[in-house]
Protein backbone atom coordinates (compact mmCIF):
# COMPACT_ATOMS: atom_id res chain seq x y z
CA UNK A 1 0.00 0.00 0.00
CA UNK A 2 1.28 3.46 -0.91
CA UNK A 3 2.55 5.84 1.74
CA UNK A 4 0.38 8.91 2.04
CA UNK A 5 1.13 12.34 3.48
CA UNK A 6 -1.41 14.84 4.75
CA UNK A 7 -0.58 18.50 5.36
CA UNK A 8 -3.07 20.84 7.06
CA UNK A 9 -5.16 19.56 9.97
CA UNK A 10 -7.88 22.16 10.36
CA UNK A 11 -11.66 21.76 10.43
CA UNK A 12 -11.59 19.83 7.15
CA UNK A 13 -8.11 18.33 7.01
CA UNK A 14 -8.16 16.61 10.38
CA UNK A 15 -11.20 14.39 9.72
CA UNK A 16 -10.04 13.72 6.17
CA UNK A 17 -6.65 12.53 7.37
CA UNK A 18 -8.36 10.48 10.07
CA UNK A 19 -10.46 8.69 7.45
CA UNK A 20 -7.30 7.70 5.57
CA UNK A 21 -5.68 6.37 8.76
CA UNK A 22 -8.84 4.45 9.72
CA UNK A 23 -8.93 2.93 6.22
CA UNK A 24 -5.53 1.37 6.87
CA UNK A 25 -3.28 3.66 4.85
CA UNK A 26 0.24 4.45 6.07
CA UNK A 27 -0.21 8.19 6.71
CA UNK A 28 2.32 10.84 7.75
CA UNK A 29 0.82 14.15 8.91
CA UNK A 30 2.14 17.68 9.37
CA UNK A 31 0.55 20.87 10.62
CA UNK A 32 1.98 24.30 11.37
CA UNK A 33 0.58 23.91 14.91
CA UNK A 34 2.16 20.59 15.84
CA UNK A 35 -0.34 19.85 18.61
CA UNK A 36 -3.00 19.22 15.96
CA UNK A 37 -1.04 16.14 14.89
CA UNK A 38 -1.49 14.44 18.27
CA UNK A 39 -5.02 13.00 17.71
CA UNK A 40 -3.94 11.61 14.33
CA UNK A 41 -0.79 10.05 15.78
CA UNK A 42 -2.96 8.41 18.45
CA UNK A 43 -4.97 6.85 15.61
CA UNK A 44 -1.82 5.43 14.06
CA UNK A 45 -0.42 8.19 11.84
CA UNK A 46 3.23 9.24 11.83
CA UNK A 47 4.20 12.87 12.43
CA UNK A 48 6.42 14.63 9.90
CA UNK A 49 8.84 17.39 10.77
CA UNK A 50 8.11 19.58 7.73
CA UNK A 51 6.21 19.62 4.44
CA UNK A 52 9.51 18.80 2.75
CA UNK A 53 10.00 15.66 4.82
CA UNK A 54 6.42 14.52 4.21
CA UNK A 55 6.79 14.96 0.45
CA UNK A 56 10.14 13.16 0.46
CA UNK A 57 8.86 10.13 2.37
CA UNK A 58 5.41 9.67 0.85
CA UNK A 59 4.27 8.42 -2.54
CA UNK A 60 1.35 10.87 -2.54
CA UNK A 61 1.02 13.93 -0.31
CA UNK A 62 -2.34 15.63 0.25
CA UNK A 63 -2.79 19.20 1.47
CA UNK A 64 -5.88 20.96 2.83
CA UNK A 65 -4.99 24.58 3.58
CA UNK A 66 -6.88 27.75 4.42
CA UNK A 67 -6.27 30.01 1.43
CA UNK A 68 -3.96 30.77 -1.51
CA UNK A 69 -1.31 32.33 0.75
CA UNK A 70 -1.11 29.19 2.90
CA UNK A 71 -1.08 26.93 -0.17
CA UNK A 72 1.74 28.98 -1.69
CA UNK A 73 3.76 29.01 1.56
CA UNK A 74 3.51 25.25 2.11
CA UNK A 75 4.67 24.58 -1.44
CA UNK A 76 7.29 27.28 -2.02
CA UNK A 77 8.39 28.23 1.50
CA UNK A 78 11.50 27.04 3.40
CA UNK A 79 11.29 23.29 4.00
CA UNK A 80 8.27 23.30 1.69
CA UNK A 81 6.81 20.56 -0.46
CA UNK A 82 8.74 21.74 -3.52
CA UNK A 83 12.04 20.92 -1.79
CA UNK A 84 10.94 17.34 -1.16
CA UNK A 85 8.98 16.40 -4.25
CA UNK A 86 10.52 14.54 -7.20
CA UNK A 87 10.95 11.12 -8.76
CA UNK A 88 7.32 11.13 -9.89
CA UNK A 89 5.87 11.45 -6.39
CA UNK A 90 2.45 13.05 -6.23
CA UNK A 91 1.16 16.24 -4.60
CA UNK A 92 -2.62 16.68 -4.32
CA UNK A 93 -3.69 20.11 -3.07
CA UNK A 94 -7.30 20.02 -1.90
CA UNK A 95 -7.35 23.66 -0.76
CA UNK A 96 -9.71 26.19 -2.32
CA UNK A 97 -7.52 28.63 -4.23
CA UNK A 98 -7.67 30.69 -7.41
CA UNK A 99 -6.71 29.03 -10.66
CA UNK A 100 -3.52 31.09 -11.06
CA UNK A 101 -2.20 29.88 -7.69
CA UNK A 102 -3.04 26.30 -8.58
CA UNK A 103 -1.37 26.55 -11.99
CA UNK A 104 1.76 28.08 -10.46
CA UNK A 105 2.04 25.20 -8.00
CA UNK A 106 1.37 22.68 -10.76
CA UNK A 107 4.15 24.11 -12.95
CA UNK A 108 6.66 24.15 -10.09
CA UNK A 109 5.88 20.60 -8.97
CA UNK A 110 6.18 19.32 -12.53
CA UNK A 111 9.50 21.14 -13.05
CA UNK A 112 10.82 19.53 -9.84
CA UNK A 113 9.99 16.07 -11.16
CA UNK A 114 6.74 15.50 -9.28
CA UNK A 115 3.14 15.17 -10.37
CA UNK A 116 0.37 17.56 -9.33
CA UNK A 117 -3.37 17.31 -8.92
CA UNK A 118 -5.64 20.00 -7.60
CA UNK A 119 -8.65 18.50 -5.84
CA UNK A 120 -10.74 21.09 -4.00
CA UNK A 121 -13.83 19.69 -2.36
CA UNK A 122 -17.48 20.62 -2.14
CA UNK A 123 -18.71 19.94 1.38
CA UNK A 124 -18.12 21.08 4.94
CA UNK A 125 -17.15 19.54 8.29
CA UNK A 126 -19.80 16.79 8.49
CA UNK A 127 -19.19 15.43 4.94
CA UNK A 128 -15.45 15.54 5.69
CA UNK A 129 -16.07 13.43 8.79
CA UNK A 130 -18.36 11.05 6.92
CA UNK A 131 -16.11 10.71 3.86
CA UNK A 132 -18.89 12.04 1.61
CA UNK A 133 -17.22 15.06 0.06
CA UNK A 134 -17.44 15.87 -3.66
CA UNK A 135 -13.92 16.02 -5.09
CA UNK A 136 -13.20 18.33 -8.03
CA UNK A 137 -9.91 17.15 -9.48
CA UNK A 138 -7.76 18.49 -12.31
CA UNK A 139 -4.16 18.09 -13.37
CA UNK A 140 -2.13 14.90 -13.88
CA UNK A 141 -4.62 12.17 -14.76
CA UNK A 142 -2.11 9.44 -13.89
CA UNK A 143 -2.02 10.78 -10.33
CA UNK A 144 -5.81 10.99 -10.22
CA UNK A 145 -6.02 7.32 -11.22
CA UNK A 146 -3.29 6.30 -8.78
CA UNK A 147 -4.97 8.13 -5.88
CA UNK A 148 -8.43 6.67 -6.57
CA UNK A 149 -8.47 4.36 -3.53
CA UNK A 150 -7.58 7.18 -1.15
CA UNK A 151 -9.97 9.66 -2.79
CA UNK A 152 -12.69 7.05 -2.41
CA UNK A 153 -12.26 7.21 1.38
CA UNK A 154 -12.59 11.00 1.34
CA UNK A 155 -15.55 11.54 -0.95
CA UNK A 156 -18.73 10.03 -2.36
CA UNK A 157 -18.10 11.50 -5.81
CA UNK A 158 -14.85 12.34 -7.57
CA UNK A 159 -14.75 14.13 -10.91
CA UNK A 160 -11.75 14.60 -13.20
CA UNK A 161 -12.12 18.00 -14.89
CA UNK A 162 -9.03 18.26 -17.09
CA UNK A 163 -6.06 20.59 -16.92
CA UNK A 164 -4.90 22.21 -13.67
CA UNK A 165 -6.99 25.27 -12.91
CA UNK A 166 -10.34 23.75 -13.87
CA UNK A 167 -10.87 22.21 -10.44
CA UNK A 168 -10.21 25.58 -8.80
CA UNK A 169 -12.65 27.28 -11.14
CA UNK A 170 -15.35 24.67 -10.49
CA UNK A 171 -14.98 25.10 -6.73
CA UNK A 172 -15.24 28.88 -6.93
CA UNK A 173 -18.38 28.62 -9.06
CA UNK A 174 -20.00 26.23 -6.56
CA UNK A 175 -19.10 28.32 -3.51
CA UNK A 176 -20.13 31.54 -5.22
CA UNK A 177 -23.58 30.06 -5.77
CA UNK A 178 -23.70 28.81 -2.18
CA UNK A 179 -22.74 32.20 -0.75
CA UNK A 180 -25.39 33.94 -2.81
CA UNK A 181 -28.00 31.40 -1.78
CA UNK A 182 -27.13 31.92 1.88
CA UNK A 183 -27.56 35.70 1.72
CA UNK A 184 -30.90 35.35 -0.08
CA UNK A 185 -32.02 32.74 2.48
CA UNK A 186 -31.06 34.99 5.39
CA UNK A 187 -32.81 37.98 3.86
CA UNK A 188 -35.98 35.94 3.34
CA UNK A 189 -35.93 34.59 6.89
CA UNK A 190 -35.36 38.09 8.28
CA UNK A 191 -38.13 39.63 6.16
CA UNK A 192 -40.64 36.92 7.02
CA UNK A 193 -40.06 37.07 10.75
CA UNK A 194 -40.19 40.87 10.83
CA UNK A 195 -43.48 40.53 8.99
CA UNK A 196 -44.87 38.36 11.80
CA UNK A 197 -44.33 34.95 10.22
CA UNK A 198 -43.12 31.98 12.26
CA UNK A 199 -39.57 31.05 11.28
CA UNK A 200 -40.14 27.33 11.63
CA UNK A 201 -43.12 27.57 9.30
CA UNK A 202 -41.04 29.41 6.70
CA UNK A 203 -38.55 26.54 6.87
CA UNK A 204 -41.35 23.97 6.54
CA UNK A 205 -42.69 25.65 3.41
CA UNK A 206 -39.21 25.84 1.87
CA UNK A 207 -38.53 22.19 2.65
CA UNK A 208 -41.80 21.04 1.09
CA UNK A 209 -41.40 22.79 -2.24
CA UNK A 210 -39.08 23.42 -5.16
CA UNK A 211 -36.63 25.38 -2.96
CA UNK A 212 -35.92 22.42 -0.69
CA UNK A 213 -32.20 21.78 -0.28
CA UNK A 214 -29.82 20.40 2.37
CA UNK A 215 -28.25 23.79 3.11
CA UNK A 216 -31.50 25.51 4.01
CA UNK A 217 -32.56 22.49 6.06
CA UNK A 218 -29.26 22.24 7.91
CA UNK A 219 -28.69 25.94 8.50
CA UNK A 220 -32.29 26.99 9.17
CA UNK A 221 -32.29 25.83 12.79
CA UNK A 222 -29.04 27.73 13.37
CA UNK A 223 -30.67 30.94 12.18
CA UNK A 224 -33.65 30.42 14.49
CA UNK A 225 -31.46 29.65 17.51
CA UNK A 226 -28.93 32.36 16.81
CA UNK A 227 -26.15 29.83 17.37
CA UNK A 228 -23.56 29.26 14.63
CA UNK A 229 -21.10 26.44 15.47
CA UNK A 230 -18.47 26.43 12.76
CA UNK A 231 -18.74 23.91 9.98
CA UNK A 232 -17.39 26.21 7.24
CA UNK A 233 -15.85 29.46 8.54
CA UNK A 234 -17.47 32.64 7.34
CA UNK A 235 -14.06 34.16 6.51
CA UNK A 236 -13.41 31.31 4.08
CA UNK A 237 -16.71 31.89 2.29
CA UNK A 238 -15.81 35.57 1.96
CA UNK A 239 -12.44 34.57 0.54
CA UNK A 240 -14.11 32.29 -2.02
CA UNK A 241 -16.57 35.00 -3.05
CA UNK A 242 -13.68 37.44 -3.45
CA UNK A 243 -11.81 34.97 -5.65
CA UNK A 244 -14.93 34.27 -7.71
CA UNK A 245 -15.51 37.98 -8.31
CA UNK A 246 -11.86 38.32 -9.35
CA UNK A 247 -12.31 35.44 -11.79
CA UNK A 248 -15.35 37.23 -13.19
CA UNK A 249 -13.23 40.33 -13.75
CA UNK A 250 -10.58 38.22 -15.47
CA UNK A 251 -13.10 36.57 -17.80
CA UNK A 252 -15.29 39.62 -18.40
CA UNK A 253 -18.31 38.02 -16.73
CA UNK A 254 -20.56 40.39 -14.71
CA UNK A 255 -21.32 38.98 -11.25
CA UNK A 256 -23.68 41.50 -9.70
CA UNK A 257 -25.27 39.26 -7.07
CA UNK A 258 -21.97 37.61 -6.14
CA UNK A 259 -20.34 41.01 -5.65
CA UNK A 260 -23.21 42.06 -3.40
CA UNK A 261 -22.97 38.84 -1.40
CA UNK A 262 -19.24 39.40 -1.02
CA UNK A 263 -19.86 42.83 0.49
CA UNK A 264 -22.34 41.35 2.97
CA UNK A 265 -19.83 38.71 4.03
CA UNK A 266 -17.14 41.39 4.36
CA UNK A 267 -19.50 43.29 6.67
CA UNK A 268 -20.00 40.14 8.75
CA UNK A 269 -16.23 39.63 9.03
CA UNK A 270 -15.79 43.24 10.14
CA UNK A 271 -18.53 42.73 12.74
CA UNK A 272 -16.49 39.97 14.38
CA UNK A 273 -18.11 36.85 12.90
CA UNK A 274 -15.20 35.69 10.71
CA UNK A 275 -14.54 32.47 12.64
CA UNK A 276 -18.20 31.50 13.06
CA UNK A 277 -20.07 29.38 10.55
CA UNK A 278 -20.78 31.14 7.27
CA UNK A 279 -24.49 31.12 8.12
CA UNK A 280 -23.65 33.75 10.78
CA UNK A 281 -23.90 36.27 7.95
CA UNK A 282 -27.52 36.34 9.17
CA UNK A 283 -26.37 38.46 12.10
CA UNK A 284 -25.73 41.44 9.83
CA UNK A 285 -28.93 40.87 7.85
CA UNK A 286 -31.60 39.88 10.40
Amino acid sequence: MKKLGFIGLGIMGSPMAANLVKAGFDVTVWNRTAAKCVPLVSLGARQGKSPRQVAERCDITFAMLADPAAAHAVCFGPEGVLEGIGDGRGYIDMSTVDDSTSCAIAAAISKAGGRFLEAPVSGTKKPAEDGTLIILAAGEQSLYDEAAAALGKLGKLSLYLGAAGQGARMKLVINMIMGGMMTAFCEGMALGQKGGLDGSQILAVLDAGALANPMFKGKGSMLLKGDFPTSFPLKHMQKDLRLAVALGDELGQPLHSAATANETFKQACAAGHADEDFSAVYLVIG
